[in-house]
């Protein structure tokens, strides 16, 4: 029995001895030629580096050049003192401001009479009329225009410091 493992292992050798010298051979000619071809092609001329300018620094300077100081609220005095625009906790909120308003979109237009209804679908696919004055989106959006091609929406968001400021938005007309 151990003459056959000893048989059976010289076989294995053998084969295995073979089988690694038939890996050799055309591969690595075929990448010494592309080698040789490489090094035979003519040098070219390396362009040379652009010139590099010198930075021209900035002196900021907030209270002598009139700027905004980045250390103080943008935020205009009114609104931070409890004054400017405020969400209205009182009324009653409409379907379309359970949707994020980048989940809407606008998918047509709609004329009854002398009213332009602009139509939202949303993303359960349920589509909707919406003229300006209503509400939609999750940041007290009310509806200020509709034309052709889009909704337009102003909402009121927090400014991150106690108070809320407007912001203009639109609802596209999808593709």
């Amino acid at each position: 029995m151990r003459t056959s493992q000893l048989v059976k292992r010289s076989l294995f050798v053998v084969l295995m001895a073979f089988g690694l010298s038939a890996c050799g051979g055309s591969a690595d000619d075929e990448l010494d030629r592309y080698i040789n071809e490489v090094k035979a092609r003519p040098g070219g001329r390396i362009d040379p580096l652009p010139e590099i300018t010198p930075y021209d620094g900035f002196r900021y300077i907030a209270d002598i050049d009139g700027l905004r100081s980045p250390f103080r609220p943008d935020t205009p005095q009114a609104a931070r003192n409890g004054g400017g625009p405020r969400p209205d906790v009182e009324r009653s909120r409409e379907y379309l401001e359970s949707f994020p308003l980048d989940s809407l979109g606008m998918v047509g237009t709609l004329h009854i009479g002398e009213t332009m209804y602009g139509l939202v679908q949303t993303s359960d696919g349920l589509i909707h009329r919406v003229i300006p004055g209503n509400y939609m989106g999750q940041n007290d959006g009310r509806i200020t225009g509709i034309s052709e091609s889009e909704i337009g929406v102003i909402e009121i968001i927090s400014d991150g410091i106690g108070g809320y400021i407007e912001r203009d938005a639109a609802v596209g007309l999808l593709d």
